[in-house]
This record gives structure tokens, C-alpha cells and sequence, in this order.
């Protein structure tokens, strides 16, 4: 039996294909090089929704639904609970999620979407001693998710560079917080409580609480003039190098190519500290020829946390939020999965081979 459930078919899916081998990810049939970069994550999020929910609006009066659902919250959880505060910020905001009604329809839906990025920015705000900012209409959502984190508007570059990230990370094939997500949905509970079982999930550091240590290995590297030494010391210590390799993907992570890019226009627009960034692509430049060195029968590629942690970063968020702002795009892949389960799948029941002590006769 594979540990980890490893190569089982556990569902048949219409949202996301994963060719670890190829390098490629497809959300809904649409190459993410396709997408990420050119959609909004209301668009992403339309595509996954569609043929889940009875009378979905069209693309073009998604973004005011959205824009809708994200006020609703708002006003649903204002005043916030101060003592959330003092809570790391992905446990506040698992127990707000927590507080949203746990329906099925699309209404239940976009709450849920809209929920996350409400929430992560006013418990940032409420942590740095400042208040939470009320969502602005008309705005879509990566835009409105950056003007409540600053209190005032982010210029297009910086805007793209969110949407970029939300879509990079709408879905990706059965993970470990999906299929806890599918695994409650197949009960025939409601969307919150697999969004909240999906949550602890990704809590976990092998799934969503990587990023913000590749920070920390740049912080530690210091400088450019240290990073060959730094990184063939950890090497040689058996230390893992934050940002590289990944479980499914034996080439370049495409995720990674997509937050690049991102990166890329930021820099190029003055919308990104140039020294960190050239000291990044050098410590990724040096890591996998240092990689190769080290371990030349196993591929280990930049994966989608390296790209992440400098994107959110030059974006306004604390490393300690990577996962909860990673949260925030995966919820509605979540959901398209819940949804599914729950229409077209049943009870999902595995069995287990017993391994313990054969009970004694009488």
C-alpha cells in the first residue's frame, strides 16, 4: 500500500490537472500560463464556480457580487473581536471563517470567498495597534485587499502582481487541505465547514507554511558576497534550502515561472526593493547549481514559495501572513471541490489495514 495515499485515484475532477513530470497545471482546461498574468481572480474563480451553483451571474457582474459579499462580511463581523489580535493571524482568521453560516448555495459561496480577504488585513491592522478599513465598492477584489491592508488605493502594477498570486493558487489538483475539503463536503456538511476543515489543513508547515522561511534564508544569507558560502554550508550540514524541490513536480514548478514574471513587472516599475530582489535571484541562481552538486539524482527545482514569499513581501505582508494570504486564493478552489463532491461524488469512506496486536482467545 503507497504511504500518504500516494498515486491513489481518489476523485474524478473537472477543475485542475497537475503534470508533475511536464511541469504544467490546468485550471479547467486553460494552461495557468494562459491566465495567470491576464486574469483577475474573479475571472478564475467564475471558471472554477461555473456549472457548481444555480444561477451564477455572468463574468461581467461577478466582481460586484463579489464586491457585495465582501461588504456583507464586513459588516457581519465589525466590531472585531480585539482579542483576536494577540492570535497568530491564520488562527484569527480560521475562527472568524468559523462564524459564517454553513450553507450551499452561491450566497454561502461568495462569503466564504469574501471572508479571507476582509479578514487577514484587519487582524494585520488590528496587530500593528491600527484599525480595521471597510472594503470599497466597485473595486474587484485583489484591489480592494490591498487598499484595506494600506488604506489607500494600490496602483495597478501592484494590483496585477495579487491578482497574479490569487489565480497562481486558485487550485491545484487533490492536495492535502482539497481533499479534507472534499472529504467533509462528501458528508453532506456545508461549504464553511469544509472551508474550516481545509483551513487546518494547509495550517500544517509540509503543505502551506513554507514561504516565509525562504525570507528568513535570505535574511541569514545577508548579502551577495555570502551566499555561496552560506549555501554550501547548510548543505553540508544536511539543512534543507527553503523554496526549492517540490513532491509533485520534477521540473520547474509553473507556479513559479507565473510569480517570476510577476516579480519581473514589479521590480521593473519601482514597486519592489531592487537590492532584495537581485539578492534573491542570485541565491536562486547559486542554490540550484549548488543543488545539482549535491544531489544530482533528484531534480530539485525553484518552487512556487520562493517566487511567493518575495511577491508578498514587496506587496505589504508580513511573513507571518503567507499562509493566511495564501488561504485567501485557495478558498474558492476549495469550494468548486466541496461543490463537486457534493453533486457529483458520495461519502468518501477509505479502509484501513490493521497493523496492531492479534487479540488473545479467551
Amino acid at each position: 500500500m503507497a504511504g500518504g495515499l500516494e498515486d491513489v485515484i481518489a476523485a474524478e475532477t473537472v477543475l485542475s490537472d497537475v503534470d508533475g513530470l511536464a511541469g504544467r497545471l490546468v485550471i479547467r482546461g486553460m494552461p495557468l500560463e494562459a491566465i495567470a498574468g491576464s486574469w483577475r481572480y474573479e475571472d478564475v474563480l467564475h471558471l472554477l464556480f461555473e456549472g457548481f451553483f444555480d444561477a451564477l451571474p455572468a463574468p461581467t457582474e461577478f466582481t460586484a457580487a463579489l464586491a457585495a459579499a465582501r461588504a456583507e462580511v464586513f459588516t457581519a463581523l465589525t466590531p472585531f473581536d480585539p482579542t483576536l489580535a494577540d492570535l497568530p493571524n491564520y488562527d484569527g482568521m480560521r475562527a472568524l471563517m468559523a462564524r459564517l453560516p454553513d450553507g450551499t448555495d452561491l450566497a454561502s459561496a461568495l462569503r466564504l470567498v469574501a471572508a479571507p480577504g476582509v479578514i487577514v488585513p484587519a487582524l494585520i491592522r488590528m496587530t500593528e495597534g491600527k484599525s480595521p478599513v471597510a472594503p470599497t465598492p466597485g473595486l474587484t477584489h485583489a484591489a480592494d485587499i490591498l487598499a484595506m491592508l494600506a488604506d489607500a488605493a494600490a496602483n495597478a502594477e501592484r494590483v496585477a502582481a495579487l491578482d497574479t498570486y490569487l489565480v497562481t493558487v486558485a487550485d491545484h489538483g487533490l492536495n492535502a487541505s482539497t481533499f479534507t475539503a472534499r472529504v467533509v463536503a462528501s458528508t453532506q456538511a456545508g461549504l464553511a465547514s469544509s472551508v474550516v476543515a481545509a483551513l487546518g489543513a494547509l495550517k500544517g508547515p509540509l503543505h502551506g507554511g513554507a514561504p516565509g522561511p525562504v525570507l528568513d534564508m535570505l535574511d541569514a544569507v545577508g548579502s551577495v558576497e555570502n551566499a555561496a558560502p552560506w549555501i554550501a554550508g547548510e548543505l553540508a550540514r544536511g539543512q534543507r534550502l527553503m523554496g526549492f524541490g517540490h513532491r509533485i513536480y520534477r521540473v520547474r514548478d509553473p507556479r513559479a515561472d507565473a510569480l517570476s514574471r510577476a516579480i519581473d513587472r514589479l521590480r521593473s516599475t519601482g514597486n519592489a526593493d531592487v537590492t532584495r530582489m537581485s539578492l534573491a535571484l542570485k541565491v536562486e541562481s547559486i542554490a540550484l547549481e549548488a543543488l545539482k552538486r549535491h544531489k544530482p539524482d533528484r531534480p530539485l527545482a525553484t518552487n512556487v514559495e520562493f517566487y511567493t514569499a518575495l511577491l508578498l513581501e514587496a506587496l505589504g505582508f508580513p511573513r507571518d501572513t503567507f499562509t493566511s494570504v495564501f488561504a485567501i486564493g485557495r478558498t474558492g478552489g476549495w469550494i468548486a471541490h466541496a461543490r463537486e463532491q457534493a453533486t457529483t461524488g458520495k461519502l468518501i469512506r477509505p479502509k484501513s489495514s490493521y497493523v496492531g496486536p492479534t487479540p488473545l482467545a479467551a
